[in-house]
């Protein structure tokens, strides 16, 4: 109901956080139903209680599962709570996703180093992911990849 109200209904692009591999597989079979719009939107969730750990060779699966199960029809963002935030969001771009930082998620900036500010994290993580060589995209650029009708179109 929630998808053919708010997706259908309202246009709305669903972020699907998955703490596990398990959430994937619930995701693929909302696709193959066709319950959902493609491409989907998925934040891939690390290093919470009662999911999978933080952890690169967690990540990798994640990645893994979410190809296989997925395909093309996907994109995806890194989400790491506590001391691997930075790192994971790096493999995340690595490996080609997009990278969400910020103090809801760590506290830290650096070994046993607390962030002043979800703005200095932000910084940290762009001038890493730049340095990668990548570009960070704009919210317009943003909006477009994600197939986000934007804030002119909402109603609130």
């Amino acid at each position: 109901e929630i998808f053919k109200t708010l997706g259908e209904g309202c246009g709305t692009r669903c972020e699907f956080e998955c703490y596990d591999v398990g959430h994937i597989l619930t995701l693929a079979f909302y696709l193959r139903e066709g319950v959902i719009r493609k491409p989907v939107f998925v934040q891939f969730v690390l290093g919470v209680l009662g999911g999978i750990d933080a952890s690169p060779q967690s990540l990798m699966h994640m990645k893994a599962t979410a190809d296989r199960l997925l395909g093309e029809n996907y994109r995806f963002s890194v989400l790491a709570a506590g001391r691997m935030q930075i790192a994971l969001a790096t493999l995340g771009a690595i490996l080609g996703g997009n990278v969400r930082v910020g103090l809801e998620d760590s506290l830290l900036i650096g070994k046993e180093q607390l962030a002043t500010s979800n703005a200095e994290q932000v910084r940290k993580i762009r001038r890493i992911v730049e340095e990668l060589g990548y570009e960070v995209a704009t919210p317009a650029e943003a909006r477009e990849m994600l197939n986000l009708k934007g804030a002119d179109k909402v109603n609130f």
